[in-house]
C-alpha cells in the first residue's frame, strides 16, 4: 500500500512539474489564434513571365511576425510557383501591429492581370 501511495505522489509531482514547464508555451499558442492587424502592405510586383503566360490566382504565404511587427520569415504554402516569389517579396515588406510575442500569420496574395 505504501508503494502505491509513493508512486501516486511521484506521478502527481511529475505532472505538476510538466504543467509548470509547458504552461507558458500553451498560453502562447492560444494567443496565436488571434490575428494581428496589418498596418502596412505593399502590392506585389506582377512578374513579366506571369504576364506573358496570363497567369492569375492566389498565393498563400505564412509569415512569422516579430513582436515589433516586422516579418522574420516567410514560407509559401500554396499557389503558382511563378507567382510565389513575388508574393513572398511583397509580404516581407508588410508590417503588422506590435504584440508581446511572435506570431504566425497566414495571408493570401492575389494576382490578376490588368
Amino acid at each position: 500500500m505504501k508503494t502505491l501511495a509513493r508512486q501516486s505522489a511521484v506521478g502527481a509531482l511529475i505532472l505538476a512539474v510538466v504543467v509548470l514547464l509547458f504552461a507558458p508555451l500553451l498560453s502562447q499558442s492560444q494567443d496565436s489564434g488571434q490575428r494581428r492587424k496589418i498596418l502596412q502592405r505593399s502590392a506585389p510586383a506582377y512578374p513579366a513571365l506571369a504576364k506573358n503566360m496570363a497567369l492569375q490566382g492566389v498565393v498563400k504565404v505564412e509569415a512569422l511576425i516579430a513582436p515589433d511587427g516586422t516579418v522574420k520569415a516567410i514560407e509559401v504554402k500554396g499557389g503558382h510557383p511563378v507567382l510565389a516569389q513575388a508574393a513572398a517579396n511583397a509580404v516581407r515588406q508588410w508590417r503588422w501591429e506590435p504584440a508581446t510575442h511572435e506570431s504566425h500569420e497566414l495571408v493570401e496574395v492575389k494576382f490578376y492581370p490588368q
